[in-house]
C-alpha cells in the first residue's frame, strides 16, 4: 500500500492505495464520489473525465499514486452550493442529456474547453468534446448546452474555487 494525498474538490484527502489502483476507483470507492463513471475500461468513452491540476483527464488512465500531490475536481465539485455551474445549468436548460451516463465527463471536458477558449465556435466545441462518447443523443443539444455556458461569460465558465464533498 502506498500513501497518497490529493486535494479533491477543495478538500485534502489522504489514503493508502495499491500502486495499480486507478484514480477513478479511488474517487468512487474510497471517497464515495461516484460522478466519474467507468464506462468502457479502455479510455475511449470519457465518462470518467475529471480535472487534474486544471486540465481534463480520463481518470481511468491515471493511477491514484500519479495524482498524489495534485488537485482534482470532479463533477461534485462544480456547483457552488445550490447554484449550478453554468455548464450544469446549460445541460439542464438545453436538454443536453438523455440517460446522463456520459454527462459528468462531458461537462468536465467542457470546463477545460471553456477555460482554454471562452468563446468557442461550434466546430471547436465538437472538437473539444471529441474524446467523450454519448450513445443517446445526436450531440446537438450537448453543443447547445456548452454554447449556453459560453454565453454566460468567461468568468463563469471555469470551476468554482470552493470545497466540495
Amino acid at each position: 500500500m502506498v500513501p497518497i494525498s490529493i486535494k479533491v474538490n477543495g478538500k485534502q484527502r489522504k489514503g493508502h492505495v495499491e500502486p495499480r489502483m486507478l484514480l477513478v476507483h479511488f474517487l468512487r470507492e474510497h471517497l464515495n464520489l461516484t460522478g466519474a463513471h467507468v464506462g468502457c475500461d479502455t479510455s475511449q468513452c470519457g465518462a470518467c473525465t475529471v480535472l487534474i491540476d486544471g486540465r481534463s483527464a480520463k481518470s481511468c488512465t491515471v493511477f491514484a499514486v500519479q495524482a498524489d500531490g495534485s488537485e482534482v475536481v470532479t463533477i461534485e465539485g462544480l456547483a457552488n452550493g445550490d447554484t449550478l455551474h453554468p455548464l450544469q445549468e446549460g445541460f439542464w436548460e438545453e436538454h443536453g442529456l438523455q440517460c446522463g451516463y456520459c454527462t459528468p465527463g462531458m461537462i468536465m471536458s467542457a470546463v477545460n474547453l471553456l477555460n482554454d477558449n471562452p468563446k468557442p465556435s461550434e466546430q471547436q466545441i465538437r472538437e473539444g468534446i471529441s474524446g467523450n462518447f454519448c450513445r443517446c443523443t445526436g450531440y446537438q443539444h450537448i453543443v447547445n448546452a456548452i454554447q449556453y455556458a459560453a454565453n454566460k461569460g468567461p468568468a463563469q465558465a471555469g470551476r468554482h474555487d470552493k470545497g466540495g464533498r
